[in-house]
């Protein structure tokens, strides 16, 4: 099986006279129609809005993108509050979801009137010490233990170090309340990248039940739960991908059948998708340039682990599609590694693909999302361009690649020395 990459031996070819590989590039047409999907599938929700993940893929281009497909979104960190802000992105298009949160962070946040998520009850006396508590106010929830559907561990919450016991965040919601917060909402994220249609509607379960119960015991009533990420993509072909419209329809069930009943029907839905949303309209383009047969076969390609930490990180896997031999048999094993001191440095091992040739140029799948974004500068590597396909079929640079001169920018003096 295999996937289809968005574009053609010939197109890249165009590209890379312009724009030398390695590269990111972004399907701006296939972006706007799954925003406008996702959209569809809460449109049952007067109140929903995405929040897309910052951190996924912070690039001022696909947040505008975004914006025009009517997305808020989440940040973590005083940078991505920046770029959301000159972005255009004003009070309430703005969540704010931070854990061990520096106080000139959360001022930052409220500054811009953003909806502030506390990862923890210790951050409420943090908070108020910093800027005040705002009359809109969040709160993480860890339920602890593994989570499950039906037989299947998706995830083990109670090792991940955000969110708050249900003891906890109940007291959250009593603390806020005499102190003035007058809007209220919760957000959770049980697990990550799942493949499932259940996921999405099972912690919904899980989260309006809590409502119910936060109502019972506090008087407080939400005005807007947040489901937070975690519906990934199939990062190999032989994987069905979720599909969204079941997705939406498992969790209007739920609300109906949980929320409505207890007086809660108002409750704004909101999601803070970033994999969903971009993952599978991003490629890393590459160049082979190098060969090597020892013990095993190895193709080098011009990229690394810099522009793509996940398969050295996690030994995720990401398809290959070598550009103008789709329909190639392959007969060949190889890894595909980068130039990296370090021998994770593989974007495939073992993997089975057609023969490969200096000069071929390789798509790497699936990369929209936690591609460009993780990179680093290890062995003085610089990161890439990054590219957009615009709807009307130009190419336009949206990031420029690094230079040396960047890459020694914090050395004060460094070239008077040299």
């Amino acid at each position: 099986m295999s996937k289809k990459p968005f574009i053609t031996k010939e197109q890249a070819q165009q590209i890379i006279k312009e724009f030398p590989t390695p590269f990111h590039i972004y399907d701006e047409k296939a972006i706007r129609e799954n925003a406008r999907k996702l959209n569809q599938a809460f449109s049952w929700n007067k109140g929903f809005r995405e929040y897309f993940a910052v951190k996924a893929t912070p690039n001022p281009s696909i947040l505008k993108i975004l914006k025009e497909e009517g997305c808020g979104t989440d940040c973590s960190s005083y940078a991505e509050l920046l770029m959301s802000a000159k972005c255009g992105f004003k009070g309430h298009d703005i969540m704010f979801s931070s854990n061990d949160t520096p106080l000139e962070e959360f001022r930052y946040a409220k500054e811009l009137g953003a909806i502030i998520n506390l990862d923890d009850i210790t951050h409420i006396e943090a908070l108020e010490q910093a800027c005040g508590i705002p009359e809109t106010i969040c709160c993480r929830y860890n339920p602890g233990g593994t989570f499950s559907i039906s037989t299947d561990i998706m995830d083990n919450p109670g090792d991940a170090k955000y969110g708050m016991t249900k003891e906890q965040i109940i007291q959250a919601y009593s603390i806020l309340k005499e102190k003035g917060a007058k809007k209220f909402g919760i957000h959770a994220f049980l697990a990550s990248n799942t493949v499932s249609n259940e996921y999405y509607p099972t912690l919904a379960g899980i989260l309006f039940s809590l409502a119910v119960e936060i109502k019972e015991k506090t008087g407080v009533e939400l005005s807007f739960i947040n489901l937070s990420g975690g519906i990934g993509v199939p990062y190999t072909p032989d994987k069905e991908p979720n599909d969204i419209m079941i997705i939406g329809e498992g969790v209007r069930k739920a609300f109906e059948e949980i929320l409505v009943p207890a007086g809660l029907g108002e409750i704004s839905i909101f999601t803070e998708l970033g994999r969903f949303m971009l993952a599978p309209y991003g490629h890393l383009v590459t160049t082979a340039i190098h060969e090597k047969h020892i013990h095993k076969e190895y193709i080098g390609v011009d990229a690394c682990a810099v522009n793509l930490m996940r398969p050295a990180m996690y030994g995720a896997y990401h398809h290959i599609t070598v550009l103008g031999k789709e329909n190639a048999p392959c007969d060949h094993v190889y890894d595909v590694t980068g130039s990296l001191c370090e021998n994770n440095d593989k974007f495939a091992v073992d993997r089975k693909l057609p023969k490969i040739d200096k000069g071929d140029i390789l798509v790497i799948h699936d990369t929209g999302a936690h591609g460009f974004a993780m990179g680093y500068n290890y062995n003085g590597k610089l990161k890439s361009a990054e590219l957009l396909l615009r709807e009307d079929g130009s190419v336009v640079m949206i990031r420029r690649p690094e230079t040396v001169e960047d890459y020694f920018a914090t050395l004060e003096g460094f070239w008077e020395v040299i």
